[in-house]
């Protein structure tokens, strides 16, 4: 049978999908998908693999995909991260037999897809992208579909969607939100920039970003005719217990699902409510996590004591299933000084991954958490001790290594050369008792033999 492509795979494999379920990392498992289908979703994605881990770890892949063959959950798409087209394809093919297509993350902007080097940070490589989904569509018995987030050009970002187009993808997911928008500066999406490459290519495109209720859902899809939206929030407004408790019912019967993705799940349903005050003990437990057991937690959720009272700037009753909306950066008051501007300017950039100073105001909150514990802290990276590198491998080497190697090459040069390092302990050269008893052993073995051949 003839692989489907574009709108025929849309119409047919996927069922005409206009409400989706987004990726999300190690939140979208089985359990959190059926519980959308059951509440208006049409198609969900796994979360975010990573190809590489996925080709040559077997329990990786039953954790993440294979133990969660379900028929309710279709159609289903996979999605991958990766920078090599051999590793992509291979990845793709051992899950093509367990999903309706497979998507390849070009939108995650996060610090460790920077690190890794996948996901929006291969948005400039269009050569690589070029001959990963060409390779793909080739090779696999599914279609290839990506994800990808929009240039601060409306017109780089279609033709960014008609490269990927022509090298094979079949449906296209636009986040409008650029590479930097993210974290605090996540600001709004771009529906103009979505409008633009629907307009523009030939095959599905779902649109990403600024989905947050059921009517954002259809104000998105009538306003740039896309074929469907991304984010698929609940459509009613259940109260967060009853949701909860459907939640880890659905849990229970399709084990088994990671106790910190749950935990995960319930902390984000309660939030608002965990703002407000709290009293028992076991709203303590529940939420700073001192229960880890499943059935533990079903019960603190019967007994939580929810107070009905209207939470601050909520358009809702903060026990009402409702979502978190990112407060805006703050910014510092000028009073009336003309650098009010450039005050303003320095609030809006990032903060640098290493800042010079160790400021309160520049670190990070987990350095912040670690200097509360310690006030001598000091995380200014030029007051830090200086250690010099491994001639091979450039890890600090060992202070007095007679190699000036590391302690993992230390090791390997001493054992080659079958020489000592006192500083880590590693000895193979023979000492001299050593090489006695072994000249000994080897002439009472000579004279026994010898013994034995006369008699």
């Amino acid at each position: 049978m003839a692989k489907l492509q574009g709108f025929d795979f849309w119409n047919n494999t996927l069922k005409a999908a206009r409400f989706v379920v987004a990726p999300m990392v190690d939140q979208s498992e089985l359990a959190w998908r059926l519980l959308s289908r059951r509440h208006g979703a049409q198609l969900c994605y796994t979360p975010m693999l990573h190809a590489q881990v996925f080709v040559r770890d077997a329990n990786y892949r039953r954790e993440n995909l294979y133990n969660e063959v379900c028929e309710e959950d279709r159609p289903l798409i996979t999605q991958f991260c990766a920078n090599d087209p051999e590793v992509f394809l291979e990845a793709a093919l051992l899950a093509q037999d367990y999903c309706d297509a497979i998507d390849l993350n070009l939108g995650c902007p996060q610090m460790i897809a920077k690190r890794g080097h996948y996901g929006v940070f291969l948005q400039d490589e269009w050569e690589l992208l070029e001959k990963m989904i060409r390779l793909a569509n080739e090779k696999l018995s599914v279609p290839i579909t990506c994800k990808i987030r929009v240039f601060k050009e409306i017109e780089k970002t279609v033709c960014y969607a008609q490269m990927l187009e022509k090298a094979g993808c079949q449906l296209l997911t636009v986040h409008g939100r650029t590479k930097d928008q993210k974290g605090a500066m996540t600001g709004i999406a771009s529906w103009e920039h979505i409008k633009a490459v629907r307009k523009a290519v030939n095959i599905p495109v779902f649109a990403n970003g600024n989905i947050q209720h059921l009517s954002d859902v259809e104000r998105c899809i009538q306003g740039d005719r896309g074929s469907g939206s991304y984010e698929c929030r609940l459509g009613m407004l259940p109260p967060v217990w009853e949701m909860a408790e459907e939640y880890l019912e659905v849990v229970k019967q399709y084990p088994p699902c990671t106790l910190s993705y749950v935990r995960a799940h319930l902390f984000k349903l309660w939030h608002h409510t965990y703002v407000c005050p709290l009293h028992s003990a076991c709203e303590r437990d529940f939420f700073l996590g001192g229960v880890n057991v499943l059935e533990k937690i079903l019960g603190l959720i019967s007994q939580i004591s929810v107070k009905r009272m209207k939470g601050p700037d909520l358009p809702f009753p903060h026990w009402i299933c409702q979502p978190y909306v990112r407060p805006v950066p703050k910014e510092p008051v000028a009073n009336g000084n003309s650098q009010g501007s450039e005050v303003k300017k320095t609030v809006c950039q990032k903060r640098a991954l290493e800042d010079s100073d160790g400021s309160p105001d520049t670190l990070s909150k987990n350095k912040q958490k670690k200097r509360s514990r310690n006030p001598n802290k000091n995380f200014c990276p030029e007051q830090k001790p200086k250690y010099i590198k491994c001639e091979q491998c450039g890890n600090p080497k060992g202070n007095k290594c007679v190699f000036n190697l590391c302690r993992g090459c230390c090791k390997k040069k001493a054992y080659k050369e079958v020489a000592d390092c006192p500083s880590h302990k590693t000895f193979f050269q023979p000492n001299v008792s050593q090489v006695l008893c072994e000249s000994l052993e080897k002439r009472q073995i000579s004279v026994f033999s010898q013994l034995l051949l006369h008699a």
